[in-house]
């Protein structure tokens, strides 16, 4: 039986090779890249962050070299909804969000997929219809348990591109059509097998910021955006005490030192946001370790939700090591995190992912 696989393409030499690898896995491959905003949208005329029309180009000019065929679906309308419009309400709910899970979550293996199943299956996800999987240029591994039949998720082999803690709102079904051909690769052979297939993303370089906020500066991207002006208040310290002014509550998360425009005796860092009444709340670094933290809406993967606690690792960023936890579950979808040491700057909203040892136990949202 015919296998299908739609690809997403970014325009990055990662999905890039991630399409050459599954057409040689023997999937009649298709390339697709999500339009996600207008460059005008992000404040620049010429954007190169994935999925910008530059990018297109690129996606367009790789599918044309590997002889697939190749889509441009028109995401505009649905990024706003589900990510940006998400990201400008956390930060002004003094949440510090993570836009790329929202958008793996709600983009890239979900509307993504069903616009794939309309296009390329006629909308028939029968039993008989021929099989249909997403595959998207991440480091990480999906695995069968032989003994439960559950889908697993598990890390990338190359430490340094790992990208299962991004992964962790994945489902089951989900899981059960994604294809993630190069978690067994480090990122030095991918950029070698696009070298020498001459593909014209084999140098090119990737962006560390969030693709709708180039240069990082999230607070004028939604002065931008919404068109709002957030008011200067106080920075106070836990008495309440007035320490200077802060320059409009989106511009601070937890944990931040620098950019305070502070001149003050010692260092002093945000370690709450009182947005009711517009005030930075600041201390000294200690105050930042807490040794618990509850997260809603999660998201098991390598099992049920236990009957009791258990015991993992967590990590509560994406470049942060995970430390030994208990995890207690509260109800299906909601957990409470016991650290075994305190743990530094645990903002409202970022994500928490449980994994024992290589492998995603699950993964939700700080609160």
């Amino acid at each position: 039986m015919v296998k299908l696989a739609l690809v997403g393409m970014s325009g990055g030499v990662d999905s890039s090779v991630a399409a050459y690898l599954v057409r040689e896995a023997g999937y009649d491959t298709t390339g697709a890249t999500m339009r996600l905003y207008d460059n005008e949208t992000i404040g620049l005329d010429n954007s190169k962050t994935c999925c910008s029309l530059s990018s297109i180009e690129d996606a367009c000019a790789v599918a044309n070299r590997l002889g697939i065929s190749y889509i441009v679906y028109d995401m505009r309308k649905e990024f706003r909804r589900e990510v940006i419009d998400r990201f400008v309400d956390a930060y002004e709910h003094g949440a510090t969000p993570n836009p790329c899970i929202a958008c793996n979550k709600y983009l890239k293996f979900d509307a993504l997929y069903r616009l794939s199943a309309r296009d390329l299956l006629a909308g028939d996800l029968t039993a008989d219809a021929p099989p249909l999987s997403i595959a998207t240029g991440h480091y990480a591994r999906i695995e069968r348990d032989r003994g439960s039949g559950r889908f697993l998720l598990r890390k990338g082999i190359d430490p340094g591109k790992d990208q299962s803690y991004f992964l962790c709102d994945l489902t089951q079904e989900q899981l059960s059509r994604t294809l993630f051909p190069l978690g067994a690769l480090e990122k030095s052979e991918v950029r070698e097998i696009a070298a020498s297939l001459g593909l014209v993303t084999a140098k090119k370089k990737e962006s560390q910021d969030i693709c709708f906020v180039p240069g990082g500066d999230y607070a004028s991207f939604i002065r931008g955006y919404t068109g709002h002006e957030y008011p200067n208040g106080d920075f106070v310290d836990a008495a309440g005490n007035v320490m200077g002014e802060h320059k409009g509550i989106i511009k601070y998360t937890i944990g931040q030192r620098k950019g305070l425009g502070l001149a003050l005796k010692k260092p002093a860092y945000v370690c709450a946001l009182d947005v009711p009444n517009n005030r930075v709340i600041l201390g000294d670094n200690e105050d930042l370790f807490k040794r618990e933290l509850t997260a809603s809406e999660f998201n098991w993967i390598a099992m049920d939700v236990p009957a009791s606690d258990i015991r993992a690792s967590a990590r509560i960023r994406y470049r942060h090591h995970e430390a030994p936890a208990r995890i207690i579950p509260l109800g299906p979808d909601r957990v409470r995190i016991e650290f075994d040491e305190p743990q530094r700057a645990m903002p409202r909203g970022q994500s928490v992912v449980v994994y024992d040892g290589e492998y995603v136990v699950g993964g939700g949202i700080i609160d």
